[in-house]
């Protein structure tokens, strides 16, 4: 058989057995993913009536905070916040990684290109001469792993788990921007009311203040209630020195979410004037589909899993084909001389003995799982449990609320009474100071209910993945109603 013959018969072999190991690449070590087991409850805890497959978390963050300074500074939050700007360069960096790991299961094409020159002398017979040569060549070279074992399918699976958990990550950011914001603008509008407490309170005091020091100077009273009031005053004073500072650190804090310089925030409707809507829960096994962080956790598990499968996959040989062409050209004086190569190569490389170093991994990978399992189930628990708080929060605050309204109404009706008895002489200055001292706390004990009745709702919005159905670039563009 001729040389030529003998080489095609052997590249047909040599093709045919590629052909074959291609053929059984889809031998994908690992288990596919399933979704753990969980336990879910049929309604949630304090919920009042029967379960609604309408939920608040079904509107968009502007049909729930319907106040436009709020709505502005949420959506200047959303196109400005530096931890929502990390979170988007995780997803690019994510995104990345999955491309790297496909590109593994691509050929991969390289050259090499070199050339050198010489002068040497040559000894002759009767003297010495010079000669000079140079070289030249070129290579080009290419390797294919075959994906037997699923090493680079599993590796791919990883990379893409992480890459939409990282987008879950950012829908967290994002919701928890929106609830940062919301609430801190509650809490800003509460300490402005205390603020106006703390003012009236303080023209109060120093009115009494007056009436005590006038009776005094005409030997009505003693100094007593001058110095009682004196200190009511004082107190009352500082208390607004402390709630102008609580403002502006307020103010600060705001400022930062929404990626600008401390600065004043804008002010739409007073606390007393929110609106909220309504708020059904909606379904309990719809909460595991819309909260941004039990669907990144879940994420976490398919990536896990795809890592012990190619933790798995590196207990046998990586299989590749290999190849290379090119020539080399070498130069003597005026003449040149070439020749050309070419090889092609199948190959297989594993491990014999690591020392335990494959296994170990193997079981770092698997503890790993039941990690992100453990994981995933408590971010569940931690969803129902902040569900739970949230209605417990709406229930018992309504009650509370009419009861310091009606303590507010008495104690005001209160304090007129015991200032008219002393006017009259018919009570001491003590009844007078009593009834004032009584009011006030109350009242911040309204406003500060009021508030907690706004966070409520904020924080079941954020509980049950609010806005779970608006696409990304949706989030920062409101719209009316």
């Amino acid at each position: 058989m001729k040389p030529n013959t003998l080489a095609a018969e052997g590249r047909r072999s040599f093709l045919l057995t590629a052909t074959a190991i291609m053929l059984v690449a889809g031998c994908t070590m690992g288990p596919n993913y399933k979704p753990p087991t969980v336990s879910v409850p049929q309604t949630f805890r304090d919920k009042i009536g029967p379960a609604d497959a309408a939920s608040i978390a079904d509107l968009p963050w502007w049909s729930v905070f319907n106040d436009a300074p709020l709505q502005a500074l949420i959506a200047e939050g959303l196109h400005n916040n530096y931890d929502l700007q990390v979170a988007v360069a995780r997803i690019e960096q994510a995104r990345d990684i999955v491309a790297q790991a496909r590109s593994e299961g691509a050929p991969q094409i390289g050259y090499n290109l070199g050339a050198s020159g010489q002068r040497t002398i040559v000894a002759g017979a009767h003297d010495a001469t010079t000669a000079t040569y140079g070289t030249f060549g070129g290579l080009i070279n290419a390797a294919w792993e075959f994906d037997v074992w699923g090493r680079i399918k599993r590796s791919t699976e990883a990379a893409e788990a992480n890459l939409l958990g990282q987008e879950d990550v950012r829908r967290g950011v994002m919701l928890t921007l929106v609830s940062d914001l919301a609430a801190g603008y509650f809490r800003l509008l509460e300490l402005d009311r205390e603020l106006a407490i703390a003012q009236e309170s303080a023209t109060t005091f120093g009115q009494t203040l007056d009436l005590f020091t006038d009776r005094y100077k005409a030997g009505k009273d003693s100094e007593l209630p001058v110095q009682r009031s004196q200190a009511l005053y004082q107190s009352a004073q500082a208390n607004i020195s402390t709630l102008k500072r609580l403002i502006t650190q307020q103010e600060n804090a705001l400022c930062v979410l929404a990626g600008r310089s401390p600065g004043p925030i804008e002010r739409g409707r007073l606390l007393t004037d929110q609106t909220m809507p309504q708020t059904p829960t909606g379904e309990t096994t719809e909460l595991l589909k819309r909260r941004p962080d039990i669907l990144a956790a879940e994420q976490t598990i398919v990536n896990a899993n795809a890592e012990v499968g190619v933790a798995l996959a590196d207990f046998y040989p990586k299989i590749g084909l290999s190849a290379l062409v090119g020539g080399d050209a070498l130069t003597f004086g005026h003449g040149v001389q070439g020749f050309g190569l070419w090889g092609l190569a199948l190959s297989a490389a594993g491990p014999i003995f690591t020392g335990g170093r494959l296994q170990a991994i193997y079981h770092q990978r698997q503890a790993f799982w039941d990690e992100t399992v453990a994981e995933y189930r408590k971010t569940i628990l931690t969803a129902f449990q902040e569900t739970s708080d949230a209605l417990i929060a709406q229930q018992t605050l309504v009650k509370q609320r009419e009861n310091l309204e009606g303590q507010i109404t008495a104690l005001r009706q209160s304090q007129s009474i015991a200032r008219l008895r002393y006017d009259n002489g018919r009570a001491s200055y003590f009844e007078v100071l009593e009834a004032e001292q009584e009011l006030y706390p109350a009242e911040y004990q309204l406003a500060q209910t009021q508030r907690d009745q706004l966070l409520a709702v904020v924080s079941l919005y954020k509980a049950l993945g609010g806005g779970w159905n608006l696409e990304t670039g949706a989030w920062s563009k409101p719209r009316a109603g």
